[in-house]
C-alpha cells in the first residue's frame, strides 16, 4: 500500500518539510506562526506523525508545532543500512531542533518517542517549559508482553515484522493498540499503513523492536538506564499525563513509576482508551492540552 498523500489530505493536511541529517532526510511538520511557542511531538513505532494529526490542527493556529518522522518512519528516508538505535535518534532529534533553532518548547511523547524524547531532554533540561507524556517510557523495565518478545527473536522477528507487516497490521487489524476501532476509516488506515508497504519500508519498525534493551547486555542498555537516572531533573517540570487505560504494553504500572518520578503532575486515565490513545481519545486530549500548555509555556 504505497502512501499518496492526496489520499490521506482529508485527515492529514499538511505539507511536510525537509531536513538534511547528514546524507538522510528526515520529514517533518512545522506549523503554526514561527515566534510562538513551540511544541514538540515525537511518536513511537509503528506509527509517524499522522498519529499526531488532530493535535496539529488543533494546536497550530497559537503554537508552532513540531513532529519529526524518526528515520525509517513515515515520510523520512528508510535506508537499510542505518544505525536505528536509541543513541542515534536522540542524536538526530537534537541535530534537527538544533538545526531549527528551537529554544524553549514543550515536548508531548508516545511510545517510544518517550525515551527519544527524554533523552534529548536530560542534556537540555533549560529548554523544557512542560511535558505531555501519553502511554510511553523513558527507564529502564523487565516487563514486556510475550508477543512482542517473540518479535525481537532473530529471523523469526525479521519475517514476521518485515515479511508479514504483523506489527503494524497487528495494532489497528487485530485491535491491539486501540479500543475504537471504528475511528479506522480506510483513509485512517491507509495513513497508518501507508509508510509501510513493503519488506524495505518496514525496516525501522522490525529495528525498534530489536532496540528494546532488556537487560545490561543489550547496546542501548546504559543510554536508557542514564536518561531514566536522570529523570529528577524535571520532578517540579510541569507534566500532563495522558494514559489509555487498555494498553496491552505501557499498561498502569509505568503510569505508576512515571508518577513516582514526577511530581508537577496532571494526570489523566482514559478508561477506554489504548495504546493508541490520541487516537482513541483526542476529543477530550485536546482540551486538557489547551489549558495545560497555556498555564505552562
Amino acid at each position: 500500500m504505497a502512501l499518496n498523500l492526496n489520499d490521506i489530505s482529508n485527515e492529514y493536511p499538511f505539507t511536510p518539510k525537509r531536513f538534511d541529517l547528514g546524507g538522510v532526510s528526515m520529514s517533518y511538520l512545522d506549523e503554526g506562526p514561527p515566534q510562538a511557542h513551540t511544541v514538540v511531538m515525537l511518536h513511537g513505532n509503528p506509527t509517524w506523525s499522522f498519529y499526531y494529526r488532530k493535535l496539529v490542527s488543533a494546536l497550530s493556529g497559537g503554537y508552532r508545532v513540531i513532529v519529526p518522522d524518526h528515520i525509517g518512519c513515515g515520510l523520512s528516508d528508510k535506508p537499510q543500512d542505518y544505525d536505528y538505535t536509541l543513541k542515534s535518534r536522540v542524536e538526530a532529534l537534537t541535530k534537527l531542533l538544533e538545526g531549527l533553532g528551537i529554544g524553549r518548547m514543550s515536548m508531548a511523547v508516545h511510545d517510544w518517542g518517550g525515551a527519544i524524547g527524554m533523552g534529548y531532554a536530560v542534556e537540555h533540561a533549560d529548554k523544557i517549559a512542560s511535558f505531555v507524556i501519553f502511554n510511553t517510557a523513558a527507564f529502564v523495565s523487565q516487563k514486556i508482553p510475550g508477543r512482542i518478545d517473540l518479535l525481537r527473536l532473530p529471523f523469526i522477528g525479521e519475517a514476521a515484522i518485515r515479511g508479514l507487516n504483523v506489527f503494524a497490521l497487528s495494532a489497528i487489524k487485530l485491535r491491539m493498540a486501540t479500543l475504537k476501532p471504528e475511528r479506522f476509516t480506510s483513509e485512517v488506515t491507509r495513513g497508518y499503513l501507508g509508510p509501510y508497504d513493503s519488506w524495505a519500508n518496514r525496516i525501522a519498525i522490525a529495528r525498534f523492536v530489536a532496540d528494546i534493551p532488556m537487560d545490561h547486555s543489550h547496546p542501548s542498555y546504559r543510554l536508557l538506564k542514564s536518561i531514566g537516572d536522570r529523570l529528577h531533573l524535571f520532578e517540579n517540570t510541569p507534566s500532563l499525563l495522558v494514559w489509555g487505560k487498555g494498553d496491552f504494553c505501557f499498561d498502569e504500572s509505568f503510569l505508576a513509576e512515571w508518577l513516582k518520578r514526577l511530581k508537577n503532575v496532571e494526570a489523566h486515565m482514559f478508561e477506554d482508551a489504548g495504546h493508541y490513545v490520541v487516537e482513541d481519545a483526542h476529543e477530550r486530549i485536546i482540551p486538557l492540552m489547551e489549558s495545560f500548555l497555556e498555564r505552562n509555556r
